[in-house]
C-alpha cells in the first residue's frame, strides 16, 4: 500500500509591517521592531534555523551531564531513534521541544503583561507572564510548566517551573524530572533572526545545570495553519518527523 504524505501549504501574503528590500522581498536584516516600552518586540512567526534536536542545532551545547538513570534512559531513546516520543500520541512537546519542530513553526505575541507562544503543531499554547507576579506557592505539574518573564536590557528572560516528568527536551529524548527549572534568554538580533539560550537546572536528572543556544529564523508574510492531531494516527502523516 502506498501512503500519500500530505504537506500543508502556509498562507502567503504581504503583511504591512514587514520591512522590504527594493525588489519587494522581506528585509530580514532590518532592525528589530520595538514595543511601546522601547524593548525589542519578539512578536512574529518563528522556526528553528536547522536540525531536529539540541546537539544538531545548538551553537554551544556540550554533552549533557546526566545522572546515571537519565543517561541510561537517554541512550535507550536515542538508540531507538526517538521511537515512542510523546508527540506520536498527540501529547505536547514541552519545553524546548515545542520550538524545535522544523516543519511546525510557532507564533509569539508580545503584550505589556504577557508573552504568548502559539504552537502550530497540535494548536497548543504557552503563557509567559510579565506583569510582575512571582511563582504561585503551588503549581500543578504540567507539560509547559508555569512561566514568568522579565527584561534584562534588550534580553527577555523567562523562568519556568512546575513541570511534570513526561516531556522530552528534544526528539532523541533528553529526559527530566519534576524538579526541572528552565531559564530562557531571548535575543532578537534583527528583524528576521533570534537566538534563545536555554539553561536546564534539574538536580534529579543532571549533575549540574547545562545550556544550549538555539538560532531561529522569522517566517515573514505568512500565518500559522491549523494542525490537528488525530489521536495516534496523525504521526504517520507528518512529513519530516
Amino acid at each position: 500500500m502506498i501512503l500519500a504524505l500530505l504537506l500543508a501549504q502556509w498562507v502567503n501574503l504581504a503583511l504591512p509591517n514587514t520591512p522590504r528590500l527594493p525588489d519587494g522581498k522581506p528585509n530580514l536584516s532590518a532592525p528589530a521592531p520595538k514595543a511601546l516600552n522601547g524593548k525589542p518586540d519578539l512578536s512574529g512567526i518563528w522556526r528553528v534555523a536547522t536540525g531536529r534536536y539540541l546537539q544538531n542545532i545548538a551553537a554551544d551545547v556540550v554533552e549533557a551531564p546526566f545522572q546515571p538513570w537519565a543517561a541510561t534512559l537517554y541512550k535507550e531513546r536515542a538508540d531507538a531513534l526517538g521511537k515512542g516520543r510523546p508527540s506520536e500520541q498527540c501529547i505536547p512537546h514541552g519545553i524546548p521541544d515545542g520550538m524545535l519542530v522544523r516543519n511546525s513553526p510557532f507564533k509569539m505575541v508580545q503584550t505589556p503583561n504577557e508573552l504568548i507562544v502559539l504552537y502550530e503543531e497540535f494548536n497548543h499554547f504557552r503563557q509567559i507572564f510579565t506583569d510582575g507576579r512571582g511563582f504561585p506557592p503551588d503549581t500543578s505539574p504540567s507539560w509547559y510548566g508555569y512561566s514568568t518573564g522579565r527584561w534584562e536590557g534588550d534580553t527577555f528572560v523567562a523562568e519556568t517551573i512546575g513541570f511534570n516528568d513526561k516531556s522530552w527536551f528534544d526528539d532523541p529524548g533528553h529526559p527530566h524530572s519534576d524538579q526541572l527549572r528552565v531559564t530562557e534568554r531571548f535575543q532578537r538580533r534583527d528583524f528576521g533572526h533570534m537566538t534563545v539560550q536555554i539553561t536546564f537546572d534539574d538536580p534529579k536528572a543532571y549533575t549540574k545545570p547545562w545550556s544550549a543556544t538555539v538560532p531561529f529564523d522569522l517566517l515573514p508574510d505568512t500565518e500559522l495553519i491549523e494542525s490537528i492531531c488525530e489521536n495516534e494516527k496523525d504521526h504517520a502523516h507528518i512529513v519530516g518527523k
